[in-house]
Order: C-alpha cells, then sequence, then structure tokens
C-alpha cells in the first residue's frame, strides 16, 4: 500500500470493510459516528431544517475536496515542498431533474505560491488520483437494505 493509501484509509488491506454509525438526534439532525469521530448532519432553515451543521450533499462534496487535499499535500511533503498556502476549494451544482442528485462538481487546487514550475503538472496529476476522485470514476457497488 502506498503511503497516501495507507495514512488516509489506516492500515486495513483493501477489501476489508470500514465502518461507521449515523444516529437520529433529532428533527433533521443526525450525528455520524466513524472510528470515534463525531460529526452532525442538517438540513438548512429553508429545507426545515435548523441549519446545525452541512448537509450530507454538502459533507459529499467535501470529502471529495479533502481527499484532493490530501494527495496534494502528501505530493508537497515526498518533494520536501511545504504546504504552506495550500488551498482546495469545491463547488458543485445540484440536478434539475430526478432524481435529487449532485449533476457537477469542480475542484479548483490553489497550489502553495513557492511551487516551482515544473512540479505543477505532478501535483495535479496526484491529486487528480485520490481514493475518492477514483472512487466516483468507477462507481462502488451500493446496496441499501432493512437491518434485521
Amino acid at each position: 500500500m502506498t503511503d497516501t493509501a495507507s495514512e488516509e484509509t489506516g492500515t486495513r488491506p483493501a477489501g476489508d470493510a470500514h465502518r461507521l454509525d449515523v444516529d437520529h438526534v433529532e428533527g433533521d439532525v443526525y450525528m455520524i459516528d466513524v472510528r470515534g469521530h463525531r460529526l452532525r448532519v442538517d438540513q438548512p432553515t429553508d429545507a426545515g431544517g435548523t441549519d446545525t451543521a452541512p448537509t450530507p450533499t454538502e459533507l459529499f462534496a467535501a470529502s471529495l475536496a479533502t481527499c484532493v487535499a490530501f494527495y496534494a499535500g502528501r505530493y508537497l511533503r515526498r518533494h520536501g515542498l511545504s504546504c504552506e498556502g495550500l488551498g482546495v476549494r469545491a463547488e458543485f451544482v445540484m440536478a434539475s431533474d430526478r432524481p435529487a442528485r449532485v449533476a457537477a462538481v469542480r475542484i479548483m487546487i490553489v497550489p502553495p505560491p513557492q511551487l516551482p514550475a515544473g512540479r505543477r503538472a505532478g501535483l495535479l496529476a496526484v491529486a487528480s488520483h485520490c481514493t475518492v476522485h477514483n472512487t466516483l470514476q468507477r462507481m462502488p457497488d451500493i446496496g441499501i437494505e432493512l437491518a434485521p
């Protein structure tokens, strides 16, 4: 396993199951528990929520953006370059037809100002192959079922 993938996915070899749990808190608020880390999701007030946390769709875009950032940062450190000034911005557009879904995502990497011109293409190439982007390019099998 590469150093990039090993930190992102822990020490589990490919194919091992990862688990997270989602529990209802109140209204449209849910709590996600991932390896002891807790995240909330909610809906904006105009969608009936209380706007106390990002929406699941926003976390979807954030997952892609942070994965790109992680890979970009690993590329920079591997080449002895500073991550200071590295940023990633995600913009997404919802589809206008049904079913409800994200129609497009645009990711913009803001490289550190001191990044040599000769490293820009490599940074983009590595960041473009992060785990989340790879997953979206080769969709996983998804099963949704009721627990017994």
